[in-house]
């Protein structure tokens, strides 16, 4: 592949819901300009964006694919993402580093919650919106339909057909585009007059597309008011003008069949003529003291360095990818550059960039271009680089907290030294992917977006050479006292050997809020001062591992208040021994109880489906904190506990078609309630006993 200027580099964010047809759509742009000479299917497994055998297997998007494509002297860089919104890091990366969004709508389904979700995170960075309605040759595929819905679902945005459909359904051959008032059939290469038929229906649509134009620009906008209407031209410049400003809120609205290859080609000349050069994209960097602010734009190839790392893969076979995007400067294979998030140089030995699984060298990348590099020793996801004299770092997204999690555990003992360090390489490859060691529950916790995220990352390390096996992750309930109590326990042994004698004289108090605590309040020497420690000693012992059910102890104050030691037999073990069982006792009298993780939790659902949701929340337990409603959504807020949460978005799912989200974080820890703590603590009895 060829270098290109700045000026003829376009790089475009294809994202939408799960099933829209983004990547069959990339098929037909790949094939339209020579890049491929047969179409790929997705239910072939022959698509040049879902290259990876995870892909493939499962037949859905799981990862951003790199597709660049050249068209009338021209590179777009497309960034095909997922759909699935388990895969919510991956979207909002793609979207980060484009500089244009692409919205893939399905003619038939309408706004989706994949669709809700591309739009928000468009918002978020300030990027342009272009809309196709895709799948028009589908049974039940209504234009005018999916169009309604954009605009109910948005209504602060402008939706505004550049192109119409000719017919619908098995009739979809075409499309009309209003600025020529010509019809394109097939892909849209093939050019003729109107049919006239939809003179009509075209001249109203083309009214509205003026009008729009028109609003873009105040020359525009007086000529309008004062002639009625503008040529060609002027309507193509307001547009252009229109669509690259994401405050005008204005979306050109195209339509295609990517699996018939229609309306294609005026879609992909949209990529060029709408979508903003890189040099127009300003980028919000920080410095090291904290300081935000944006970079000056347009950048050059002789502007200071800046580009960051949107996406890293572990390859078994190549090693590590890296993807980046450079907003100033340029880079050249065999360079040396600094990445100051690591404070380290890097060497860039092989530098490329990749159409699917396809790997093409080049000798250097320009101001704007999106490329890959193989094999950095440090280098993660969300890293900058840039001049090592003026450091400063690219602002990274901000990502939601998981909401799904699994403990996991090695297959075999060479898998148990590696897996540390392979979840680690995973999760800094992955910003939404994250993993832990829990001591509460003596497990390691892998947690991630949803349940197809995680499943996916632990599928990866398998073919990484690190086997893992999946469990259900215990809630990490906690143990405490409700009321004050004390009692003695007389540790003594005079049976074979010295003897051991200890007794020790112990008060438990609630202390909300401070952990644990230990205090003595030992009058006349009863105990010598050495063994106080050894007491505590005992008592930390029981700490960890719990009294009831097995669940760590928390915000408990233990005073020892009196005891008795002997002469001879008295030492530190008995000492360690007498405070741990006096605890035990003690605490077993002072209104144990278990304590539960609460969380706050927002879902976001269509609000045809409130009702379900509200339903199925009191089932769990939850106390709704509020209700707002959005047009056609609803959002409620609420307290559930954690063990209700563990795989709540496989129940949304059901309950809401896919079309619900949530998020989910730790809110505090509540008493449970006493019927359902009885069955934890009856279950860790037999388990006990079992062992």
């Amino acid at each position: 592949m060829k270098e290109y200027a700045t000026d003829k580099i376009r790089n475009v964010a294809l994202v939408g819901h799960q099933g829209a047809g983004k990547t069959t759509l990339v098929e037909a742009l790949l094939y339209n300009t020579g890049a491929i000479s047969r179409l790929g299917r997705v239910e072939e497994k022959s698509t040049v964006s879902d290259w990876d055998e995870d892909e493939k297997e499962r037949g859905l998007s799981l990862s951003t694919s790199l597709i660049p494509v050249e068209f009338e002297d021209h590179k777009i860089n497309i960034l095909d993402a997922p759909g699935m919104t388990d895969f919510q890091g991956e979207i909002k990366n793609a979207i980060r580093v484009a500089d244009s969004v692409v919205i893939v709508v399905d003619a038939v389904a309408g706004v989706e919650v994949g669709t809700e979700l591309a739009l928000e995170y468009a918002q978020v960075y300030q990027q342009p919106i272009i809309v196709t309605i895709n799948k028009m040759d589908r049974e039940n595929a209504d234009f005018q339909r999916a169009l309604e819905s954009l605009r109910h679902s948005f209504p602060a945005y402008k939706f505004i057909p550049v192109m119409i459909p000719i017919g619908a359904e098995a009739s979809f051959s075409g499309v009309v585009n209003l600025v020529t008032m010509k019809a394109y059939f097939g892909t849209g290469k093939d050019r003729s007059d109107l049919p006239a038929e939809m003179q009509a229906e075209a001249d109203a649509a083309r009214t509205m597309l003026i009008e729009a134009a028109a609003e873009a620009d105040d020359a525009l906008i007086e000529k309008y008011f004062s002639e009625g209407t503008l040529s060609n031209e002027e309507i193509r410049d307001g547009m252009r003008k229109a669509a690259r400003d994401p405050y005008l809120k204005t979306v050109p609205v195209f339509v295609t069949s990517g699996g018939k290859n229609i309306g294609t080609v005026p879609l992909t000349e949209a990529m060029l003529v709408y979508v903003s050069p890189p040099s127009e994209r300003r980028v919000q960097v920080v410095n090291p003291a904290g300081e935000k602010h944006y970079m000056n734009a347009p950048q050059s190839d002789d502007g200071e360095l800046a580009a960051y790392v949107f996406k890293t893969v572990n390859d078994r076979f190549v090693g590590t990818l890296n993807y980046f995007r450079i907003f100033s400067g340029s880079l050249r294979s065999d360079g040396r550059y600094f990445n100051s998030t690591r404070n380290v140089e890097e060497r860039f030995n092989s530098m490329m960039t990749l159409r699917g699984k396809e790997q093409m060298p080049l000798s250097v990348l320009h101001v704007g271009d999106i490329g890959v590099v193989a094999k950095l020793n440090e280098t993660k996801t969300g890293d900058t680089f840039c001049g090592r004299a003026n450091p400063f770092e690219i602002l990274r997204p901000e990502f939601p907290e998981p909401l799904y999690a699994i403990a996991v555990n090695p297959k075999t003992q060479a898998d148990s030294a590696k897996m540390g360090t392979m979840l680690t390489s995973l999760a800094q490859a992955d910003p939404t992917l994250r993993w832990r060691q829990d001591a509460d529950v003596k497990q390691t916790i892998v947690e991630g977006m949803g349940e197809a995220h995680v499943n996916l990352a632990i599928s990866r390390a398998g073919k990484l050479g690190v086997g893992m096996e999946t469990v259900m992750p215990k809630v990490p309930y906690k143990e405490t006292i409700t009321r004050q109590g004390s009692d003695f326990y007389r540790h003594k042994k005079q049976s074979g050997g010295a003897g051991q004698f200890a007794e020790v004289h112990l008060r438990l108090e609630p202390n909300p809020g401070g952990g644990f605590a230990y205090a003595t309040q030992i009058v006349g020497g009863s105990i010598s001062q050495s063994f106080l420690p050894s007491i505590e000693k005992g008592i930390h012992s029981v700490l960890g591992e719990g009294v009831i059910a097995g669940y760590p102890i928390v915000d408990v104050k233990a005073v020892v208040f009196d005891g008795k030691e002997h002469p001879v037999d008295s030492k530190d073990i008995a000492f360690q021994i007498a405070g741990r069982e006096a605890f035990k006792k003690v605490f077993e009298e002072s209104g144990a109880v278990l304590m539960e993780p609460i969380m706050d939790v927002q879902i976001t659902v269509p609000e045809s489906v409130m009702g379900d949701v509200m339903g199925d929340l009191n089932t769990r337990r939850g106390r709704v904190q509020g209700m707002d409603t959005e047009g056609a959504k609803g959002t409620v807020t609420a307290q559930v506990p954690y063990s209700e949460m563990m795989r709540y978005g496989n129940v949304l799912r059901s309950i809401t078609g896919a079309r619900g989200i949530f998020t989910m974080k730790f809110s505090h820890y509540e008493q449970v309630p006493s019927q359902l703590a009885q069955t934890i603590i009856a279950a860790h009895k037999a388990e006990v006993a079992a062992t």
